[in-house]
Order: structure tokens, then C-alpha cells, then sequence
């Protein structure tokens, strides 16, 4: 029996990337997966992969940044699946644009505010009731070693992402009761297509790349600390920040 047997997702932003290596093993371990992503057909692709590979997948197109389209695929989840169990909010990312706080455009700022953060909070807002209903769950959010350290040009990045780590911490500590345990994933520099690309282009990202004393995480690494967050082997663990970052933090 797998470790999310009977167990319900929702994964935002699986249709790539770490999204899509969570999706994919958490329907290997039995899950019914539902894949939220903007983009459709990446999301499709992510949802046909599981269901080839003998799983059951949902996909729902989603703007996570739309409290209406987010809270339609929390409804959308419910109906197909009957429940929901885990709540991965992995939509987001950073970009090159970012900078230090002097120089960053405006835009730049309420971009990563509305995606990464914002996002996470209208996640929050629609799955937990079902978590709750379905008899309690697990919530995992996604923040980033730059939440953790110093670093440079990412100060609208780290903003947001520090903002999820307090989030976890506080939404922990407020549904205990109810049985749902609140935790986050930070990944160091991970060889996502994004990534890679920014790695190429960014100096930054590339410099915490190298710093990293087992070189790039790779997206099933970021895969596998969900899962044990997502499975009832983590029943004891929440506001937990996890760092998967090959190092990083102690290099």
C-alpha cells in the first residue's frame, strides 16, 4: 500500500517542474491527484502522465492569484475526488527582474506579492475548510532558502517568501485544533526548466547554485520532503520549515 493511499491532493502550479515530480509521486503512492496550473498544457500533460501510469488525475486550470478560479478548484477537487487530504501550494517563483529594494520595479514587488503569497493565502483560504472536513490533512506550503538567509538582488522575492514561512508558522499554530498540521518546503536552487534558465541569465541564483556543497537539488528531492509532509509519517510535525537545499544553509 502506498503512502498517501486514499489519500486526496491538490497540487498548484504541477505542471512542471517541482509541481509535476510531486503530482507524479504522490499518485505513485496512491493519491488521487488534482494538478492546478495556469497553463493548460502543461497541467494536461502533468495529469496524463499520472493517469498512463495507472493513477487517477484531475487537471483544473487556475490563475492562482483569482480567489474565484482557486476556490472553483477546491470545488472542482472535492466533486471528482470526494475529499480533500494535502493542500501543496507550490505555485510561484522568482524572476530576474527582482533587485534590491532601491532599484526592484513596483511591479515587481506586488507580482512576486500576489503569485507566491497571495496565491499561498487564497489556497489556505479554500482548501482548509475542506481539509477539515474530510477529517484533517495536510497542508504544505512553499518558501525558499532566500527566506532564510541573506542574499543579493531578491528583495521582493524574499519578501514574499519570508511572508509564507510566517504564514505556516501562524496558520499551524491556528487549525491544530482541527487536525490539520501546516508546514513548508524552502528548496535551495533546484534544476527546474525555470531555474536553469535563470542560473543562466542571473548571477545571483547562479552564485547560490555553486554554493550548494551537493550541487542543484533536483525536483524529486523537493518531491520526496512533500511526500513525508504530505503522509501521515509526519503526524507530529508542524510550522516546520524544511530546507532541501544541498547544503546551502551551512555552506
Amino acid at each position: 500500500m502506498g503512502r498517501l493511499q486514499d489519500k486526496v491532493a491538490l497540487i498548484t502550479g504541477g505542471g512542471a517542474g517541482i509541481g509535476r515530480a510531486t503530482a507524479t509521486l504522490f499518485a505513485r503512492e496512491g493519491a488521487r491527484v488534482s494538478v492546478v496550473d495556469w497553463d493548460r498544457a502543461a497541467g494536461e500533460e502533468t495529469a496524463a502522465i499520472i493517469r498512463a501510469a495507472g493513477g487517477q488525475a484531475l487537471f483544473v486550470p487556475t490563475d492562482v492569484t483569482e480567489a474565484e478560479q482557486v476556490e472553483d478548484a477546491v470545488q472542482a477537487t472535492v466533486r471528482a475526488f470526494g475529499a480533500l487530504h494535502v493542500l501543496h501550494n507550490n505555485a510561484g517563483g522568482s524572476s530576474k527582474r527582482d533587485s534590491r529594494v532601491t532599484e526592484a520595479p513596483v511591479e515587481e514587488f506586488w507580482a512576486k506579492m500576489k503569485v507566491d503569497l497571495f496565491g499561498t493565502w487564497l489556497g489556505c483560504r479554500y482548501g482548509i475548510p475542506q481539509i477539515i472536513a474530510s477529517g484533517g490533512g495536510s497542508v504544505i506550503n512553499m518558501t525558499s532558502i532566500f527566506a532564510l538567509i541573506g542574499t543579493h538582488r531578491k528583495d521582493a522575492y524574499t519578501a514574499a517568501k519570508g511572508a509564507i514561512s510566517a504564514l505556516t508558522r501562524s496558520m499551524a499554530v491556528e487549525y491544530a485544533a482541527e487536525k490539520v498540521r501546516v508546514n513548508a518546503i524552502a528548496p535551495g536552487a533546484t534544476a527546474t526548466a525555470r531555474v536553469l534558465k535563470l542560473i543562466a541569465e542571473d548571477g545571483v541564483t547562479a552564485r547560490s547554485a555553486d554554493n550548494q556543497l551537493f550541487g542543484l537539488v533536483q525536483p524529486k528531492d523537493v518531491a520526496h520532503a512533500a511526500l513525508f509532509l504530505a503522509s501521515d509519517e509526519s503526524r507530529s510535525t508542524t510550522g516546520h520549515i524544511l530546507s532541501v537545499d544541498g547544503g546551502l544553509t551551512i555552506s
